[in-house]
């Protein structure tokens, strides 16, 4: 079995840790402010593989003390991206290997494959104009969140008149070359994204809603079996196929 290490004791945390045994994984310790504990050498020991669901501002801290340590370890905490240079840097200098990314749910990754098929194909067609919404739970703390803005970068990479996207409100009249994706946080939602695409005539939508973590817990778990044994830098959406096993037309 694989020693894991879990950071933050969060309802991720708390999914990951009952999900674990079953997947071949034997949780060696549990990291949390709130169990008087945090990141060391002796709260780390035997750990094989560590995995980060905490906080944006807490989550590049976390990173540095963990790379220090020498362990690998998966990233699901968002809100540190500026920082990503920094992380190649300190990954590479302490010869770890690290797994981030902004979903790690399986579905939401196959949904990211069907938006870029679907962004391609229909940017052929001029009669649609495609947009984006999401829907999270109140107590979310970014807005909008990693998956919008995955979201967001795989519509303006394969539509050749949006250039920029817009998550805020506006108090004018949308430019033709804008991607807007709205964003709405109530309630218990674990989280909707949809991509849309309009037309006179009709509308064609994709979606994907999440029940519960389960989905993301799975994926984490998945990364850190994959991560265990390799050094290096990886983003979850980049290498699904190969960490999931799965293989699809990129």
């Amino acid at each position: 079995m694989i020693k894991l290490a879990i950071i933050g004791y969060g309802q991720m945390g708390k999914l990951i840790e009952q999900l674990a045994p079953k997947y071949n994984f034997e949780v060696i310790s549990i990291i949390d402010p709130l169990l008087g504990n945090e990141i060391s050498g002796e709260t780390l020991s035997g750990a094989e593989v560590c995995v980060d669901f905490t906080t944006p501002d807490t989550a590049f801290t976390n990173i540095q003390k963990i790379c220090e340590l020498g362990k690998n370890m998966v990233v699901g905490t968002t809100g540190w991206l500026d920082k990503l240079e920094a992380v190649q840097q300190l990954v590479q200098q302490n010869k770890i290997g690290m797994v981030y990314g902004s979903n790690f749910s399986l579905g939401m990754n196959l949904f990211f494959q069907m938006v870029n098929s679907a962004t391609k194909l229909m940017n052929k067609i001029e009669n649609y104009d495609v947009f984006g919404l999401e829907f999270h739970h109140k107590k979310k703390k970014d807005s909008p969140s990693g998956t919008a803005k995955i979201l967001s970068d795989i519509v303006l990479k394969n539509t050749d008149n949006k250039t920029s996207a817009q998550f805020e409100k506006l108090d004018r009249k949308i430019e033709k070359n804008e991607f807007h994706f709205g964003s709405v946080r109530a309630g218990n939602i674990p989280g909707t994204h949809l991509i849309g695409f309009d037309s006179a005539a009709d509308t064609i939508e994709l979606k994907h809603t999440a029940r519960n973590r389960e989905g993301l817990a799975l994926g984490a778990l998945k990364a850190a079996e994959w991560i265990a044994q390799r050094n290096g830098l990886y983003n979850f959406s980049e290498h699904f196929s190969e960490i999931i096993g799965v293989e699809y037309e990129a």
